[in-house]
């Protein structure tokens, strides 16, 4: 009778501790980083350009798109992505085209932990007329 008690312990503290086993293989060891979206608006003069900072909470990739020039978009315009010093847009190499378009899209990639970015849109000659546009950004 006494190796029955003890066997009816131990068991289900086996079959507890087997039910575990392999759960904490499956618990992520850091959170994914939440994406955010922003949008950035406002109107580009004849020879002018805007600037817009956003910030990053972790890395990962950073999306810019030119959603919007207008009713009647010129046949391109300049559009970057880079660093913000916090007076400053630095555009990084292989982060510019001077030929975008509505839907033009440049990406990069945060490596470090958080860190100041800005998107830039510039007139590279061809507007003729003040135009608005709206950019969206999505980052961690």
């Amino acid at each position: 009778m006494r190796s029955f008690r003890v066997c009816a312990f131990v068991v289900p503290f086996v079959v507890l501790a087997a039910g575990c086993s392999g759960e904490l293989d499956k618990l992520p060891t850091t959170p994914d980083p939440v994406q955010v979206t922003e949008t950035f608006t406002g109107t580009i003069n004849i020879n002018g350009a805007a600037s817009h900072a956003f910030f990053t909470s972790a890395t990962g990739s950073v999306i810019a798109t030119l959603s919007s020039l207008g009713e009647e978009p010129p046949a391109s315009i300049g559009f970057s992505l880079g660093t913000y010093s916090g007076t400053t847009c630095s555009i990084g190499a292989g982060l510019a085209n001077d030929r975008a378009v509505v839907t033009s899209v440049i990406t990069a990639t945060v490596s470090t932990l958080g860190g100041a970015l800005c998107v830039r849109i510039y007139d590279v000659g061809s507007l003729t007329a003040p135009v608005p546009y709206e950019i969206k950004v999505e980052h961690p």
